[in-house]
């Protein structure tokens, strides 16, 4: 399941929608993501996230099934919020079930890494210098390479 919202998300549910009725998988991984308060040398004041829906379901969609295609997994949920964020508040929740860890956890990193620099969002910061658009950095960039 993939959701592109502006609401936020209960960790918990989130973690009972992925082992409910789920008898065959034995591991599950997720991943929160989080507003921090500093990012490139800066002070974080908050976070916009904005989006194309028709262009951005689509990458999302692509990336869940390249991770289906390249490990057996039971079920994948992948959350990302929309719109004015503060520090703290959760962006994104990546759920991945296998029937043994490693596939979950490789999943689950793969799915973030491409989501880092493959998704269409646009995410402006708000610092006390003023306003800024954020791209993806060469660490994320690096990090997606390995896979």
């Amino acid at each position: 399941m993939i959701r592109v919202t502006e609401d936020d998300f209960n960790v918990a549910d989130e973690y009972r929608a992925l082992i409910n009725d789920n008898g065959k998988d034995g591991a599950v991984v997720f991943f929160v993501g989080l507003v921090r308060d500093m990012n490139q040398g800066s002070k974080i004041l908050n976070l916009q996230l904005e989006h194309y829906p028709a262009m951005t379901e689509k990458a999302l969609q692509r990336i869940v099934e390249q991770a289906k295609s390249r490990w057996q997994l039971g079920r994948v949920k992948l959350i990302h919020r929309i719109g004015s964020l503060s520090i703290n508040d959760q962006i994104v929740f990546v759920g991945v079930t296998s029937q043994h860890r490693e596939a979950s956890f490789q999943a689950a990193q793969f799915i973030m890494d491409y989501l880092k620099t493959e998704a269409p969002f646009w995410k402006k910061e708000r610092t006390p210098e003023g306003e800024r658009w954020v791209d993806a950095n060469d660490k994320d960039t690096e990090a997606k390479s390995r896979w």
